[in-house]
């Protein structure tokens, strides 16, 4: 991903605040400091561009390795994070993609996809995954979630084909009315013709595959 506009964009100038210390501390490369945090070249790569804000544990670390203001940098990273809205800046790419896609393939051996979820679904992971619980932060995630989804009622909707571990059935998310609400959403949506769910049953070796 090309870097961002420092001057227009939060997440970018918390990239080049960042890329700046991470020079100023003597590691010439993303690699070079990338193994001095533990983490992966990519990691550093994409909180430098500004496409993905660094984790509070990615942040300290490089903190600690650069002498930076862990205070000022965690105040900057929650201005970039919030800069980003419901949806962040790295999965932009996809959804635009997704938005203009003919045909949709997805294997999904955890949980049911965003595309096919309902709103409480979709709110009980939120609330498990995310630090910002607010009712706030959580509706717009949903909200975000949900209007994905457009894709699936338009005139020309792409053709999906989706692919679940059975356990993602029986997996308890939120509570069993919940499950009950969401699977009864997957099983109406693959009678459309252009949406197929097929499931894998645990017993099997993988070589046959159950509609």
């Amino acid at each position: 991903m090309a870097r961002r506009d420092p001057a227009a964009s939060p997440p970018a100038f918390l990239g080049d605040e960042l890329r700046h210390a991470r020079i100023v501390a003597g590691y010439s490369s993303q690699e070079a400091l990338a193994a001095k945090l533990g983490f992966d070249r990519s990691v550093v790569a994409k909180a430098e561009t500004g496409e993905r804000p660094p984790t509070a544990e990615v942040l300290e670390a490089w903190c600690v390795a650069c002498s930076l203001d862990s205070d000022l940098f965690a105040r900057l990273a929650r201005l970039a994070r919030a800069a980003d809205g419901p949806v962040p800046s790295w999965f932009e790419d996809w959804l635009e993609a997704e938005r203009e896609a003919l045909t949709l393939r997805m294997w999904q051996p955890i949980i049911v996809p965003g595309l096919l979820q309902t709103a409480d679904y979709a709110r009980a992971l939120f609330l498990a995954g995310q630090t910002d619980t607010s009712d706030e932060a959580i509706d717009a995630l949903v909200a975000a979630r949900i209007e994905r989804q457009a894709i699936l009622h338009r005139a020309s909707p792409p053709d999906v084909l989706v692919v679940l571990d059975e356990s993602v059935l029986h997996r308890l998310v939120g509570s069993p009315a919940v499950m009950h609400d969401q699977l009864v959403q997957v099983a109406e949506l693959s009678q459309r013709p252009y949406l197929s769910v097929q499931v894998i049953p645990a017993s099997t070796d993988g070589s046959q595959i159950a509609t």
